[in-house]
């Protein structure tokens, strides 16, 4: 990591004490450290674990993705990129600095740089879609009594739910409406340019037009490649599944055995959905307020609740976290070279 990303990742921690603190303020501690000694480890082992499990799952999905007849990447290679990732989406805001790691770590891989960012780009349609469909899902089961009881709350997942919205109609639009998008770029960044020097605002726009150009032509590209579009989408769709389900162990761990595990899922997809609006890293302060009132129904004791949302805290954002480290540690192999290089040596033959 470099000066800058350390100093990010001390700046989350010492936040997150301060979180800490805060939310320890109004707890009764005797109570607080009875029910951290009454919990059921195992029952938070396993949750550990499916946090773990689920980037793993995400480094087949990188395989689906690169391996075909001139790319072979290695299982080794591919399950780092999902761990850097989840360490610089940690510690940047809006998640803003995951997509650039994994292109450095498909790059570290031997994948060229063009190829990296298609194929990343590939992944990022697949997760937005995934996403929704969840979303979708989660409001047709539980938006209304979130609605009714936390009316503050559900403006706040209305608009995660638009702003994702948002992102999968341009994304579509550049799909589907290829030149009607950039004509469409040229009128609403008109008035941009009104606030900027006409040499910043040609290169932003000469940056813009060329996403959009590789958008385009990887999205014509992944419409040939149904197959593995298709197994990707599957492996995506339980990727989240498992994902949105480690509130329900932290519940058992807790000993709330009466929970319904679909209903605490659909929570979860609400909470993922409001801390991505939040900028600050991780959805800090969002993530633990968002957490506390829509748990609050599940958990009625107090320093439960608060011990709860801790363990979910660390689990799903610091396990991620800290395991990213590890994985940036373990020096990739270029072994995606190895298969270009034999590729050559027989085309060379023939």
């Amino acid at each position: 990591m470099s000066r800058k990303n350390k100093l990010a990742f001390f700046i989350m921690l010492v936040l997150s004490m301060g979180i800490l603190v805060f939310e320890l303020r109004t707890i009764n501690m005797a109570h607080f450290w009875r029910d951290l000694l009454h919990l059921n480890w195992w029952w938070l082992l396993f949750a550990v674990i499916i946090m773990i499990g689920q980037l793993c799952i995400e480094g087949v999905i990188m395989q689906v993705l690169t391996n075909d007849e001139n790319t072979r990447l290695s299982y080794h290679n591919a399950v780092r990129v999902p761990f850097i990732e989840q360490l610089f989406n940690s510690i940047t805001p809006f998640s803003s600095g995951g997509q650039p790691a994994e292109l450095i770590a498909m790059m570290q891989s031997g994948v060229e740089a063009g190829k990296s960012s298609s194929l990343l780009l590939m992944k990022f349609i697949i997760y937005q879609l995934a996403v929704l469909v969840n979303f979708v899902l989660t409001m047709v089961v539980g938006f209304s009594a979130v609605a009714q009881q936390f009316s503050g709350i559900a403006w706040l997942i209305l608009l995660g739910f638009v702003t994702h919205l948002f992102t999968i109609a341009t994304l579509l639009m550049i799909m589907f409406w290829y030149r009607f998008t950039k004509r469409l770029l040229q009128i609403v960044m008109k008035p941009v340019g009104w606030f900027m020097s006409a040499a910043r605002f040609n290169e932003l726009m000469t940056t813009l037009d060329h996403k959009i150009d590789t958008f385009y032509e990887e999205s014509q590209r992944l419409k040939q490649e149904k197959k593995r579009v298709v197994k990707a989408v599957i492996l995506t769709m339980v990727q989240l599944l498992i994902y949105y389900s480690i509130p329900y162990f932290i519940l058992l761990a807790l000993g709330q055995t009466n929970a319904n595990p679909f209903s605490v899922m659909s929570m979860h997809v609400m909470i993922v959905m409001i801390t991505s609006i939040f900028p600050i890293p991780g959805g800090t302060g969002g993530a633990e307020y968002s957490f506390r009132t829509l748990f609050a129904a599940f958990i009625p004791n107090a320093s439960q609740l608060v011990l709860g949302m801790l363990l979910w805290r660390f689990i799903t954002y610091y396990v991620g976290m800290f395991s990213g480290v590890v994985m940036l540690a373990v020096p990739a192999h270029k072994d995606a070279q190895v298969d270009k290089r034999k590729t050559a040596e027989v085309d060379n033959n023939a």
